[in-house]
This record gives structure tokens, sequence and C-alpha cells, in this order.
């Protein structure tokens, strides 16, 4: 499904644009709720994060809307809650506890990341934690495309997996997310900077991107020219779990 880019774009469905619709008017609502912007509002009011946000059901539909059959057959539940990602103009700020390099690796490289993989104690350790089948994000508003787009590096996940595999070849599902990988991250993240082609990745409600979960992203600054409506740029997120990362490990 993903071929050698590492991602796919799903063209309108007018359905899908409904949903967006209807996810969109749940977002606002989220938005304005004290104790969710307590909770996701970060580096200095520029970045809602928003993660489980949205109060879709198990099989992807929202009150008034249901779930595109098209999609779901290319992105296959049950669904979690989405994440409701959010971004303002001037996006990024420092985020709060954040180090100096921590925030010039998020404007600079665009926060670039392969979900799942999380940091765990100080200083922080990575280790493959949340394995992903896909990573489905569906705008849920009109904005410009130099309004913190997703970024893709293209072919990355051919090279991050065939890092994974070998590392973790004869390793139970238990032992791979207890094994430290910090270094072969960093390392392999270079590579991937050093010889994969960036791309700024944008669409419209009604349209959507599909990304494999081992595929290096992330969201690019504010252009300072770029336009979005006064609620930001809103885009939701499915990011299903697998039940063993010995299967996110043989994701094609």
């Amino acid at each position: 499904m993903f071929g050698s880019t590492g991602w796919r774009r799903i063209a309108y469905d007018p359905r899908l644009a409904q949903w967006a619709k209807r996810a969109h008017h749940i977002a606002i609502g989220v938005t304005q709720d004290p104790k969710m912007q307590a909770d996701w509002l970060v580096c200095e009011g520029t970045w809602f994060v928003g993660v489980d946000a949205l109060s879709n059901a198990a099989n992807g539909d929202v009150p008034g809307a249901e779930f595109p059959a098209r999609l779901r057959s290319i992105c296959p539940g049950p669904y979690h809650k989405a994440q409701v990602s959010i971004t303002y103009p001037g996006y990024p700020k420092p985020r709060e506890g954040e180090s100096y390099a921590a925030f010039q690796f998020r404007k600079n490289r665009d926060a670039a990341h392969v979900d799942g993989i999380l940091g765990i104690g100080t200083p922080k350790r990575r280790f493959v934690r949340e394995p992903h089948a896909y990573i489905l994000g569906m705008p849920l508003n009109n904005f410009d495309a130099g309004a913190s787009p997703m970024v893709v590096w293209e072919g990355s996940h051919q090279i991050m997996q065939a890092a994974f595999q070998d590392t973790f070849a004869g390793l139970t599902d238990a032992q791979i997310r207890e094994t430290d990988i910090t270094d072969l991250y960093k390392e392999v993240r270079k590579h991937v900077f050093d010889t994969c082609q960036r791309v700024e990745v944008h669409a419209c409600p009604g349209e959507a991107y599909v990304l494999h979960p081992m595929c290096l992203h992330g969201v690019a600054p504010w252009a300072s020219t770029a336009k979005a409506p006064p609620e930001g740029r809103m885009i939701a997120y499915f990011r299903p779990e697998v039940r063993s990362a010995l299967d996110w490990l043989t994701i094609a």
C-alpha cells in the first residue's frame, strides 16, 4: 500500500468531507474546554496536541456523519478516539521543559520522529512501546499549504524497517519493547536526513493521506505568509496500534 515513498494520498470523497465537517464542529468545542486547553495547549499557545480528543465511535463515526466505508477498507479499525492536532500562527515556540537542543530540532528538523518510539526516563532513552499499523491524517478545515504541514521523508520507512528488523531479529514482542534503541534510532534518522527527500504534504477536507508507521515524519514551522481560519490548522489523526511489535516489523 505504501510503495517506495512510504505514504499515499487518498483522493476527495464527499462522505469524508461530510465527516470532516462534523468532526470540525466537535473539535471546535473541544478546544474551548478549559480542561482540554490545560492538558493539550503547548508551545506557548501555538500547538493543541489533542490526543484522543475527538469523540468518535470505534467504527470511526461521529455524531451526524458516518466514517466512509472506502477509507475504512484502506485503513481498517477499530479506531481509538482521534487525535485533533491544531497549530496556530507562530508555531513552533518552545514547549515547557524542552531543552534548547530539542527546540532547535523542532524548529529546524520539524521534530522528525517515528511514531510509537517513546522517550523514557532522564536522560531519555528510546524504546518501541506503541507500535502502530499506520498513520491516517484527515484535514478538518481549509488552510494554506504553509500552515505547519505534515512533513514526510520519502523512502525512510524502508531504511528504518531494515534497521529495526536487523536489530530485533530473534527477539520476542516483550524483548523488543524493552530494547534500548536510542543510539540506533539517532544514527538511522541522520542517515534518512542525508539520503531521503523531505516532502511537505497538504490536503483539504474530504481528502486524506496515510503513512507507513515507520515513515520518518514531522510538522513544519508555520510559514510567515500562511493563512488559516481563526481556529487554526486542524487535522484529525488515527494511529491504531498493532497487537505485537513482531507484526509492526513486517508491515509492507
